[in-house]
């Protein structure tokens, strides 16, 4: 093998998304899955929906004694988590297997206690998804935004984190 196909091979393989991407999974696997899994279990996060075509995701979580702090309100880790990797799979399974994604960055911005149950949704848009498959074809990578909100019960906002996310073309 050549220098530049080892370079190329070794580029590659530093940018494989993972070992569940070999596999098509249906959304309501993914839900039972994420529901299953031990930090949204632990914390009480709950997958409610992920819409067929990925493009819409809805998750809630109940304030207990084990996602709580000491004033009673949620915890902000939990409050994050619930946010974190939903875009990650709706680019995933929007953009297809020529695309690597992961989450980047996030900031998040408390805005109020969470007391209750709180609940936040995703949504992606076809016009959005060509948006970032256009940069990413023009620049072999981009890194768009994402705003997620957390509300409570009666609607107020509980919190705000923009998510960073990386999205490279690996064709």
């Amino acid at each position: 093998m050549s220098k530049e196909t080892l370079s190329h091979a070794a580029s590659h393989k530093k940018y494989k998304q993972g070992c569940f991407t070999k596999f098509k999974i249906s959304p309501r696997m993914l839900k039972f899955l994420l529901n299953i899994y031990g930090p949204y279990f632990g914390a009480g996060v709950k997958v409610k929906t992920i819409s067929d075509d990925f493009r819409f995701v809805r998750v809630e979580m109940p304030l207990t004694w084990y996602n709580g702090n000491y004033f009673r309100t949620h915890f902000g880790g939990s409050l994050y988590a619930m946010t974190d990797p939903f875009y990650v799979f709706m680019l995933l399974n929007n953009l297809g297997k020529d695309y690597v994604v992961w989450d980047k960055a996030a900031e998040v911005q408390f805005r109020s206690p969470g007391k209750g149950r709180v609940w936040c949704e995703f949504r992606l848009t076809e016009e959005r998804i060509q948006e970032i498959k256009a940069e990413a074809d023009a620049n072999t990578k981009t890194e768009p935004k994402f705003t997620v909100e957390v509300f409570d019960e009666q609607g107020k906002l509980v919190a705000s984190v923009l998510k960073t996310l990386y999205v490279r073309l690996v064709r």
